[in-house]
């Protein structure tokens, strides 16, 4: 690890991005260009202390995890990811093997203000959210291992189903499995597809039936409808986007026609706006 090359590297990356490149106010007083360090540590769902030391080459050597959630808090390139790797002493991950979202899809999410949309692994990890989707379904940025992934949740966490009507649950439970099922093939031997399904297995006596069966699922356009506390039931389109690597999802949701889920949509953001004005 080159501690003093890794604290030049982030002070220089976080230098230059903006606060509204990654959906932050610009602020009235900012003595720093750029990001402030507590705010890169949020981002990255660390404390500013941890991320305040790397930065000053005093921090002990980051694990790939704190490595993956800091490349997607500055925006990195692929190329960046690998030199960021490397300054810590690790082997870069195989491109999309460590859930790493380009600042393309970044910037694309930042400008979708009135269209809920996330970035999932091929596992149901949640990667990114843009701020509709997190208003609609919840913020999953300080979740921590398997409490980002979605099936893991949907199997072992019951108080999770309840934004679905309980009408969909059966299906949503297919899909779930179909979809690892067809990750598990396509994957076959990776440590972290391994597990995830050894866990649900032996977690979840549903997982471990519907997993008998075989059933195999592609992410492909499909209806969905949810609930939120203060607009209620809302009729979705899902249209997943394969970004190339096909180990990412990004996943847009839309009013689905002949519905009034654009107006309950259009009050959300506000909701949220208001919410946030608030604090």
């Amino acid at each position: 690890m080159d501690r003093t090359e890794l604290a030049d590297f982030l002070r220089r990356r976080r230098e230059q991005l903006q606060p509204g490149t990654v959906g932050l106010p610009p602020g009235a007083r900012r003595r720093t260009p750029g990001l402030r360090r507590d705010e890169v540590a949020m981002l990255a769902g660390m404390s500013t202390d941890y991320y305040t030391r790397l930065e000053q080459a005093r921090g002990p050597r980051p694990s790939v995890q704190v490595l993956a959630a800091l490349a997607r808090a500055l925006r990195l390139t692929d190329g960046e990811r690998d030199h960021l790797y490397y300054l810590a002493g690790h082997q870069a991950p195989a491109r999309g093997g460590d859930g790493h979202v380009g600042p393309a899809i970044l910037h694309v999410l930042s400008k979708l203000d009135d269209t809920p949309a996330v970035v999932i692994s091929d596992l149901g990890e949640v990667l990114v959210q843009n701020r509709m989707h997190t208003l609609l379904s919840g913020d999953y940025s300080q979740q921590r291992g398997l409490d980002r992934c979605i099936p893991w949740l949907w199997f072992t966490q019951p108080d999770s189903r309840r934004i679905f009507p309980e009408a969909d649950w059966e299906g949503l439970s297919h899909m779930h499995v179909g979809t690892i099922r067809a990750t598990a093939a396509r994957r076959a031997g990776d440590a972290d597809v391994t597990e995830l399904v050894a866990r649900l297995r032996a977690a979840s006596p549903e997982f471990e039936t519907l997993w008998g069966e075989h059933e195999v699922r592609s992410e492909r356009e499909h209806n969905k409808r949810m609930i939120h506390p203060e607009v209620g039931v809302l009729d979705l389109i899902c249209e997943p986007l394969l970004t190339p690597s096909a180990t990412r999802h990004v996943l847009i949701y839309y009013p689905a026609p002949n519905t009034d889920t654009q107006e309950k949509l259009d009050l959300l953001r506000v909701i949220g706006t208001q919410s946030l004005s608030s604090r």
